[in-house]
């Protein structure tokens, strides 16, 4: 690995003088330096600059210039230097709270009246502390049982919403030869409905099991999990002769991590701390299609 780094900072809004010079001296603090590759460039949404990092930062020096670029509604990205951004083959991506704005378990809870009690699960679930994804969504589940089938279609259509730059992105990928795989840990009603929404090649999610018109609390067959989704990256992979390092790999959870780990570019969105801290870019300010800026 080359023993430097490309920072790349995204915004909304034209990235300032004071924050670039802010990064360049908190750099110097920490015994690096910050060279400008090349001038601001705005994409129509976005504005983007980039910096050759004469080291690679560690946790604690990564976060402290995204504290830093936050302040200024910037997102920071930490990029390997021998990076080819047409080596990318493949964009694998989480669902819920990552490609669209809810988590789908908790929604269907609502229908039951036991959406804080799921909720409280998803979250410790997300953040970490609860280790066992299979056996946290049977808990989840189970809570589920009685719920009426035509409650996955209301919050299809009521609640369900790609998060920004979602559609865009896919796009993007779909215009570039990307191949585009949603792995999921939530549930095929809603993988198959985005698939052919927003034009993704691949999705794999659980099945609810629904009897007599219900859900009876049940997931069938193998749980996706972090290991599978992690699984499936690697087997569409091998089939596209590549490896995960020409992919790039997008979540928000602790159960991302896997599939994350060893991508090519690994990337967070509004995402919990344990997972900003590992990506490669953490996108709190700017939407998915931004991932189109690492790779182009």
């Amino acid at each position: 690995m080359a023993n430097h780094q490309t920072l790349v900072a995204l915004s909304r809004t034209p990235i300032a003088e004071k924050l670039v010079f802010e990064l360049k001296n908190h750099a110097h603090l920490i015994g690096v330096s910050l060279h400008t590759l090349g001038d601001q460039l705005f994409n129509g949404a976005y504005y983007s600059a980039r910096w050759e990092c004469s080291a690679n930062l560690d946790t604690l020096q990564r976060e402290a210039l995204r504290s830093i670029a936050s302040n200024y509604s910037t997102d920071l990205c930490f990029l390997r230097a021998d990076l080819v951004s047409q080596d990318i083959q493949v964009l694998a991506m989480d669902m819920d709270s990552t490609l669209i704005n809810i988590e789908c378990i908790d929604e269907i809870a609502d229908f039951t009246g036991k959406k804080s009690a799921v909720a409280a699960i998803t979250e410790a679930t997300m953040r970490g502390e609860i280790k066992d994804f299979k056996e946290s969504l049977r808990r989840r589940v189970a809570l589920l049982e009685g719920v009426h089938a035509d409650a996955l279609e209301s919050v299809y259509r009521e609640r369900l919403k790609p998060n920004p730059g979602a559609a865009e992105l896919l796009a993007g990928a779909n215009e570039r030869g990307i191949y585009s795989l949603l792995v999921s840990g939530g549930f095929t009603f809603f993988t198959e409905k985005l698939r052919l929404q927003l034009g993704i090649k691949q999705t794999q999610a659980n099945t609810l099991e629904i009897i007599d018109g219900k859900l009876t609390g049940k997931v069938l067959g193998d749980i996706v999990d972090g290991f599978a989704k992690a699984a499936h990256l690697d087997a569409v992979c091998e089939r596209l002769g590549c490896t995960k390092a020409n992919s790039i790999t997008m979540g928000d959870g602790a159960n991302d991590l896997i599939m994350m780990n060893g991508s090519g570019i690994s990337v967070a969105y509004k995402a919990k701390p344990v997972v900003k801290e590992k990506a490669d870019a953490a996108f709190d300010h700017v939407g998915l299609d931004a991932a189109l800026l690492l790779i182009s």
